[in-house]
Parts: C-alpha cells; sequence; structure tokens
C-alpha cells in the first residue's frame, strides 16, 4: 500500500486513467464487432456504415494511446478490406 501522498495520489491517478481506457477500449470493440455483425449478415449498407463509424473510433483510440497506432491502422485495412470484398 502506498504510504506517502504523492504515492497515494499517484495511484488515484492511475486507477483513473485505466478506468477511462477501459472505456475506450470497449467502445472500439463495440465498434469493431457492430462490423462484424454487419459482414455476418450480408448486409452492405449496414457493413459501409458501421465501419465509416467504427475508423475513427480506432484512430482515436491510436491517438490517445490505448492502442498502437499500427494496430489500429492494421485492424481499419482488414474492415475495408471485408467490407469491399461483400461489396464486390
Amino acid at each position: 500500500m502506498a504510504n506517502t501522498s504523492s504515492a497515494k495520489k499517484a495511484t488515484r491517478k492511475i486507477a483513473r486513467r485505466a478506468a477511462i481506457n477501459k472505456n475506450r477500449r470497449s467502445r472500439v470493440r463495440t465498434f469493431v464487432r457492430k462490423v462484424e455483425e454487419a459482414l455476418a449478415s450480408g448486409d452492405k449498407a449496414a457493413a459501409a456504415a458501421a465501419f465509416q463509424a467504427a475508423q475513427p473510433e480506432l484512430m482515436r483510440a491510436a491517438t490517445k494511446g490505448v492502442l498502437h497506432s499500427n494496430t489500429a491502422s492494421r485492424k481499419v485495412s482488414r474492415l475495408a478490406q471485408r467490407v469491399k470484398a461483400l461489396s464486390a
């Protein structure tokens, strides 16, 4: 357990950041899941709309440091590829 006041404050800050990061990660997963579900159902319009919503969310997570930028780019690229294949 933290003894000094600065260590106690650091613990509070870490907990607050962890909660924010957890929320952001959860949002990203939700948006990606919506794209996956639209792809599974075969609905082109819904998949495209869900992808358009998911892309900025992934990039925002990368900007905020929740995801690595390469990871976010890879996920966007792979989802875009699948959405394009569905419409082709």
